[in-house]
């Protein structure tokens, strides 16, 4: 059975399925509230039932007194919906909204994309999982004090681990020792979310996206939300690459009916990747894409 959760001020409405939590369910349709362990420890995700009842399958929220319980203050983590549901919460629609945090993180998986491009897979403390919006990026914090920006490459409902692309810079103080002696389990630091680069999921126009290389990684973490939305506006994607980028090409998202972006390569590629469908040409990307800026009313996103 499932039930219907009514959020204020916004008025959003989102269907709750049984044996879900009000915030799983919000950031399955796109809203986004906010939150940080998942575990009923911190509050960052607190609501107040205004109506309705909720039960916690497993027991009163850690971070949650009875006294605040009584008052109808929710710890909408854990919370699951008994009935239709009225809840006041805050909801973030901006980078803004989302303060960065310096976290711990771990390594857990490392993978070769290309001959100099790299894929980390970070996990911050269960307690402790980052929230951004899609097309945010984190530093890395080194330890003489300097700090490497790198976009975060997935989506926002998919926030177990935090996926990075590395590009192998010659002479690159981090990025060489991503390649030369970071391990999987290995420690690190960062701070994020930040940047104001992300996807503006209400605007009705079409979505126009350009991209060089491992630049693609923000784009990427936003067509995954998109799709997982279910957004319908055209998406225009033009992404130039060179030799080696072809297995990159292989992890592009697709939506749920088997659709991609329409797409172009550079004259650095040898031939255009046969599993993405679309347009495909060489020479400069920036030429069709600033015809197509020019010739329709697009959100640009580059």
């Amino acid at each position: 059975m499932s039930y219907t959760v009514t959020l204020q001020p916004s008025g959003h409405t989102l269907t709750v399925g049984e044996g879900e939590t009000v915030l799983d369910a919000a950031l399955r349709q796109g809203i986004v509230i906010p939150y940080s362990c998942r575990g009923g420890n911190c509050g960052s995700c607190a609501g107040k039932v205004l109506s309705g009842s909720i039960d916690y399958p497993r027991g009163r929220p850690a971070g949650l007194n009875a006294a605040d319980e009584a008052a109808g203050q929710a710890f909408l983590c854990q919370a699951q919906p008994t009935s239709d549901l009225t809840v006041a919460v805050r909801e973030l629609k901006a980078g803004a909204d989302i303060p960065p945090r310096k976290l711990p993180c771990r390594v857990v998986k490392i993978e070769n994309l290309a001959h100099d491009v790299r894929r980390l897979y970070l996990k911050t403390p269960a307690t402790h999982r980052l929230q951004f919006l899609a097309g945010q990026y984190i530093d890395i914090l080194l330890k003489d004090g300097r700090r490497r920006g790198f976009s975060i490459a997935n989506a926002p409902h998919d926030d177990e681990l935090l996926e990075l692309h590395i590009r192998l810079v010659e002479g690159g103080h981090f990025t060489g020792f991503v390649f030369n002696e970071l391990k999987e389990q290995a420690l690190l630091r960062l701070e994020g979310p930040l940047g104001q680069f992300y996807l503006r999921e209400d605007s009705p126009r079409p979505i126009l996206m350009m991209a060089g290389g491992t630049g693609f990684a923000p784009l990427k973490g936003m067509l995954e939300h998109a799709f997982h939305l279910g957004i319908e506006r055209p998406i225009h994607l033009f992404w130039g690459y060179g030799l080696g980028a072809t297995c990159i090409w292989t992890n592009c998202p697709k939506h749920g009916h088997g659709n991609t972006p329409t797409s172009t390569t550079p004259r650095s590629c040898p031939s255009p990747p046969p599993t993405i469908p679309g347009t495909a040409s060489r020479g400069s990307y920036t030429k069709p894409c600033c015809e197509r800026i020019r010739t329709s009313a697009c959100s640009t996103c580059i």
